[in-house]
């Protein structure tokens, strides 16, 4: 879905795939892979394509056929890799725009970005087993399976895991991530 958004745009606005790579700062090859589904992009490329076209990151997920109703299944699901390509989200929502809501399994010593960021959303980060550290601001949240926190994301923060087993979390932001 990705790729086919992205040409999409790129075409709606005249822009050849070296002039969209030279403004996102990105490789021209990249970008035909990811055009063509050959790859995914991190959540770093999607925020300078996003940037370039003066769009938010979901809007490049958009489907303006959307369906009132989504069935989400395993197999089927766009992913979005995190900075830095550690962790991978599964997709649970249908990009809309309006709501984000991702599926993650983090392994030992994965993080969600190598420093802390903000950007202008709310999060609520629920895990559903293993424990996951929250760095917020200057604060650290040990939250553990069964438990949730949300947190304002307009404050620098971070995931990880610390621990020595897996960490699966269903994370949701709103509004989806710029």
């Amino acid at each position: 879905m990705i790729g086919d958004r992205l040409h999409e745009l790129r075409t709606a606005r005249g822009m050849s795939l070296r002039v969209l790579a030279q403004q996102a700062g990105v490789s021209p090859t990249l970008l035909s892979q990811i055009e063509r589904g050959v790859t995914e992009p991190s959540l770093a490329t999607l925020r300078r394509l996003a940037g370039v076209f003066g769009e938010s990151i979901a809007s490049l997920f958009e489907d303006p056929a959307a369906p009132s109703v989504w069935l989400s299944r395993p197999g089927e699901r766009t992913t979005l890799g995190a900075p830095n390509g550690q962790i991978r989200y599964e997709r649970l929502t249908p990009g809309n725009g309006q709501l984000e809501v991702l599926h993650a399994v983090l392994a030992p010593g994965e993080v969600s970005s190598e420093e802390l960021w903000s950007h202008p959303s709310m999060e609520c980060v629920y895990v559903v087993g293993g424990t996951l550290t929250v760095e917020f601001e200057r604060t650290t949240y040990t939250v553990v399976a069964g438990e949730s926190i949300t947190l304002d994301s307009t404050r620098p923060h971070r995931y990880l895991n610390s621990s020595d087993a897996p960490a699966e979390i269903v994370l949701a932001i709103n509004p989806p991530t710029p």
